[in-house]
C-alpha cells in the first residue's frame, strides 16, 4: 500500500504535479532527460532564532532556516549562524532543491577553502531543509527518501534524568531505567569551574562514582560515561582500566579532540568501548577513527557533520568496520532528523541521547513532530522531516532573494560535477 501511495503522489497525484516531476506513460519509447529532476527553483532563504535559546555557541546554534520554493513548497532546517547562513543562502538561489548532494558539494567546495566546523554547522542546516522540501514534494516522509526504515524505533539514552524526584545521582539513574532508557549517562566528578580540577583527586572519585552508579543500575551497560575530554593520558588510563571491569555501555571522549591519531596509542591501552565524535564535522574528522577501528562508538550528530547525506555516509562507513552510532544530543529539529538517519540506517547499534530524559517541544513546532515513548523514538511517516513550523512564534531575522555579488569562481568538469577551483 506504502508503495502504491507513493508512485501515485509522486508521479501523476497533484504532489508530484506541483514539484513538476516528469510524467511517465504506459508503453512509452525511452527518453533521455535532464539531469533536473524537479522544476523547483529556490526562491528564498529565511533565517530565524529560536526563542529562549541563547546558548552562544557556534556548533550549538539553533537558527531555523526555511527555505521556499517557486513552487510554494517549504523547507526546513535547524543550526547555522546568521553570517554563515547568510553566506551558503547566497550561493543556492535559483538552484534546484531536488539536487541535494550538488548543492551540498556547492556550499562544502564552492568558496575554495573546506569549511570549517562552524560552516559546515550552516550546510547541514540548509541541507535539512532540502530533505524536508523534496520528500513534502514527494508526500513521503524523508527516511523514505534514505532507503527506508529498517528499525521500528530507535533507543535511548538520558544524560541525567530532570523527571526524577530523587535527591541522590543512583537513584536518579535507577529511575531513567525504569522509565524506559536504554542507558543512563553521567560525567566526570568536579571540572564545572566552582573550584579547580586535580587530575589526581578526580580521577579517584571519578572511579568510585562510577561504581555506585553501576551498583545501582545493575551493569549490563545500562550506563555510560563521558570523560569530557579533561583528563591527561595518565588519569584517562587509571579510570579506563577500573572501569573495563565494570562493563559500561561506552566510555566517551577519553582524551583530547585535537589529535584524533592519539587514539592508536589509546586503543592500544584500553579495552573499553570508546565514543568519540560529538566535537567533530564531516567525515573526513572520523574516517580514520573508524577505518583503523580505533573507537567502537561514533558521537558524529546533525547538523555538525553537515547534514543528513553527510551523517548517512558516515553511518555506512560505520557499518562497513563494526562501529556503532550515538550522536550527541542536539536541536530538537536537528533530533527530528536524527530519527529519519539512525532509523533507514543499517541495523548497525544505535541510540540517540536525550538530554535530562525529557524530549524539547519548542512552541514553534507541532506538538507530535517527535514520537517518543518509554525512552525510545519512533519513526514518523508524515510527509517531510513531519515537523511544522509557525515561524509567528520565532524571532525573523533576514531573508535572502538573491546570489552573492562577488560569486567565487566554480570550476565544473564536463559532467557538471564540481571539482575545487
Amino acid at each position: 500500500m506504502q508503495r502504491r501511495h507513493f508512485m501515485k503522489s509522486a508521479l501523476w497525484g497533484s504532489a508530484g504535479l506541483a514539484a513538476g516531476l516528469p510524467m511517465f506513460k504506459a508503453n512509452a519509447a525511452p527518453a533521455i532527460v535532464s539531469h533536473a529532476f524537479s522544476s523547483l527553483k529556490i526562491k528564498k532563504i529565511r533565517y530565524y532564532a529560536a526563542p529562549g535559546y541563547t546558548k552562544p555557541l557556534f556548533n550549538q546554534a539553533r537558527g531555523i532556516v526555511e527555505i521556499e520554493t517557486d513552487g510554494g513548497i517549504i523547507g526546513i532546517g535547524e543550526g547555522g549562524t546568521k553570517d554563515s547562513i547568510e553566506q551558503c543562502a547566497q550561493m543556492i538561489i535559483g538552484a534546484d532543491p531536488f539536487r541535494i548532494e550538488h548543492i551540498w558539494q556547492l556550499l562544502y567546495r564552492g568558496m575554495f577553502y573546506p569549511p570549517g566546523r562552524e560552516k559546515l554547522h550552516a550546510v547541514g542546516a540548509i541541507e535539512m531543509a532540502l530533505y524536508d522540501i523534496k520528500a513534502k514534494a514527494l508526500n513521503i516522509p524523508v527516511y523514505e527518501l534514505l532507503g527506508g526504515a529498517t528499525r521500528d524505533y530507535v533507543e535511548c539514552y538520558a544524560t541525567g534524568y530532570s523527571p526524577s524526584k530523587a535527591t541522590t545521582e543512583e537513584q536518579r539513574a535507577k529511575d531513567c531505567i525504569a522509565a524506559g532508557f536504554r542507558s543512563y549517562r553521567i560525567g566526570p566528578t568536579g571540572g564545572n569551574g566552582d573550584t579547580k580540577f586535580d587530575f589526581y583527586h578526580n580521577a579517584k572519585s571519578t572511579i568510585d562514582f562510577s561504581r555506585r552508579i553501576d551498583a545501582a543500575v545493575g551493569g549490563s551497560g545500562n550506563w555510560a560515561i563521558d570523560l569530557h575530554t579533561r583528563f591527561d593520558t595518565a588519569e584517562a588510563i587509571k579510570i579506563c582500566d577500573e572501569l573495563q571491569k565494570l562493563e559500561p555501555y561506552f566510555v566517551e571522549d577519553i582524551i583530547r579532540s585535537e589529535n584524533p591519531g592519539v587514539y592508536k596509542t589509546i586503543r592500544q591501552m584500553t579495552k573499553v568501548p570508546i565514543a568519540v565524535g560529538e566535537q567533530f564535522g564531516d567525515r573526513w574528522d572520523i574516517n580514520e577513527l573508524i577505518e583503523n577501528r580505533l573507537i567502537d562508538y561514533s558521537r558524529v550528530t546533525l547538523p555538525n557533520a553537515g547534514g543528513i547525506t553527510e551523517l548517512k555516509k558516515i553511518a555506512s562507513m560505520a557499518e562497513t568496520h563494526y562501529v556503532g552510532m550515538i550522536p550527541h544530543f542536539c536541536g530538537p529539529l536537528s533530533t527530528a532528523s536524527l530519527v529519519h538517519v539512525l532509523g533507514s540506517s543499517s541495523p548497525t547499534r544505535c541510540m540517540i541521547e536525550i538530554a535530562g530524559g525529557v524530549v524539547e517541544r519548542p512552541e514553534y513546532f507541532n506538538e507530535d513532530y517527535l514520537l517518543f515513548d518509554r525512552g525510545k523514538l519512533h519513526l514518523n511517516n508524515k510527509p517531510g522531516l513531519g515537523v511544522k513550523f509557525d515561524p509567528k512564534k520565532a524571532t525573523f531575522l533576514f531573508e535572502v532573494t538573491a546570489n552573492t555579488k562577488y560569486p567565487h569562481p566554480i570550476l565544473e568538469a564536463p559532467d557538471g560535477s564540481i571539482h575545487n577551483w
